[in-house]
């Protein structure tokens, strides 16, 4: 994984520039079409359907598979007609377009840690007229199309905080929308090319030699030498037996990893949290250390940080994604996270043309469940939180 940059700790406030947003917004369509290979298709019925909603108060929830997403947000933003707020982790504001981001309605948060002054800034922006805020409830990209990995409370938490604070301001509780919102990359022409040329630059750089020319064994047998090297790499022996099951291989592997990881920045091992959550914390930690910090086991925070990228990389994979459903998509969502792996490269360039296809859910107000709310905070969101994993998870599945 690329090297560790330095990060300011500084939070970038939203300064949303309508004029400026506009414009983006009408270069947008070319823009994805030209620099990231993909465009936009939504349904006018579900374009409808937000649009009845031009008066109120609404959250976009969305599935997170490719760092594409945000800009195919901002895409659908210029279909509605609307300005949005985003949040963004704060890492994304380093770089070329990190000056400019906060202009478009973009503000951070820092992962791993309870980011105040962004929470406080969310719950402004929501308690505003006519808000409209984007997040990625899962916390970062899954890499894979199909799948969406638990969301994090806090995507709910605060709009319902948010609607609790107008209800004491104006002694009624107002209508707040949460509409989720699916994201999916599908390839309208063949890509066999693509996936024969992406099998054939690994299995030069890992020596491998096939047997065959089918694409499922050469996937697998790639898989398995990325998995033993990084294996050997942490002092694991994987059973004998070729048979074995890769998924508790996987596993074991990530655990081992996590572990060694929060034992290295002086983290409490936290086994009842998502490796997400807990690598969140790891990288939040590192981030706060002082220049040439090296552990005890003298692990340098270059180390520790390519370590923890390696864990997101691998976090939602598991064996059969590919072999279930073998479409070229999840072929391609397999050899890009492998190509990030053994290419060292953080975003592997698009493999070819996209349809983004995006699909709006049934707003849902959460005024009808402000009662439950107050009887039970916690039981609530969770509840609300795991419904709206499920209707993106079945739009996935369409």
């Amino acid at each position: 994984m690329a090297q560790k940059e330095d990060k300011s700790k500084n939070f970038y406030a939203p300064n949303l520039n309508p004029l400026l947003a506009r414009f983006v917004q009408s270069i947008t369509p070319l823009g994805t079409y030209l620099f990231y290979q993909f465009n936009l298709k939504v349904s006018e019925d579900d374009i409808a359907t937000v649009k009845a909603l031009r008066n109120e108060r609404w959250v976009l929830l969305c599935n997170h598979s490719s760092f594409q997403d945000g800009i195919a947000m901002y895409a659908l933003s210029g279909r509605l007609g609307e300005l949005f707020h985003y949040m963004v982790a704060q890492e994304a504001f380093e770089g070329f377009f990190g000056g400019i981001m906060p202009r478009l309605g973009c503000y951070s948060i820092r992962r791993g840690l309870a980011d105040r002054t962004s929470i406080a800034t969310t719950l402004d922006l929501l308690t505003q007229p006519r808000s409209r805020l984007v997040i990625f409830p899962e916390g970062g990209c899954s890499f894979q199309n199909d799948t969406v990995m638990p969301f994090r409370t806090g995507a709910i938490q605060i709009p319902l905080q948010a609607m609790n604070r107008l209800a004491k301001q104006n002694q009624t509780v107002p209508n707040f929308y949460v509409i989720p919102v699916s994201l999916k990359y599908r390839y309208p022409q063949p890509m066999e090319a693509e996936i024969e040329q992406s099998l054939s630059g690994l299995e030069k750089t890992l020596n491998l030699s096939p047997d065959t020319s089918e694409f499922y064994p050469r996937l697998r047998a790639i898989a398995n030498r990325v998995l033993s090297n990084i294996e050997a790499e942490y002092n694991l022996h994987p059973p004998e037996n070729s048979a074995s099951d890769w998924n508790d291989r996987i596993n074991t592997l990530k655990q081992k990893v996590v572990n060694r990881c929060e034992n290295e920045v002086n983290l409490p091992q936290s086994d009842n949290l998502p490796i997400r959550e807990r690598v969140y914390k790891i990288q939040a930690t590192l981030d706060d250390l002082p220049p040439n910090w090296k552990s005890p086991q003298n692990w340098t925070q270059d180390t520790l940080y390519n370590a923890t990228n390696r864990l997101l990389n691998f976090d939602a994979i598991y064996d059969g994604y590919v072999a279930s459903a073998p479409t070229q998509e999840r072929f391609l969502d397999t050899l890009t996270r492998l190509e990030r792996e053994v290419f060292d490269i953080n975003q592997p360039p698009p493999k070819g043309y996209r349809h983004a296809v995006c699909r709006l859910g049934n707003p849902v107000n959460l005024k009808d469940y402000f009662d439950d709310y107050k009887q039970d905070k916690a039981k609530t969101v969770t509840s609300l939180a795991q419904q709206f994993q499920a209707t993106i998870q079945g739009f996935l599945k369409e």
